[in-house]
């Protein structure tokens, strides 16, 4: 069964919550989601980019009020 992992970032600016991304990513399966809650308006078309450099499925992005909500998939 696939696993939701939030990881906040809310006030980093790039590269930090890519790298930390990065770094939790390597800790979950393939299946997994892994939900990032930011703050930084440029992180939405970062993780696109992220997700098109290392194979994972970027599954969206949605603004609450200040914080962009992005998810994405772990593919390998």
């Amino acid at each position: 069964m696939a696993d939701t992992t939030v990881l906040d970032v809310k006030g980093l600016g790039c590269p930090v919550p890519i790298l930390r991304a990065n770094r939790a990513v390597k800790e979950m399966i393939p299946g997994d989601t892994l939900e990032i809650l930011a703050t930084d308006s440029d992180e939405p078309q970062d993780f696109e980019i992220f997700c098109d450099n290392t194979g994972h499925q970027f599954l969206g992005c949605e603004k609450q009020e200040d914080v962009f909500i992005i998810r994405l998939e772990v593919v390998s």
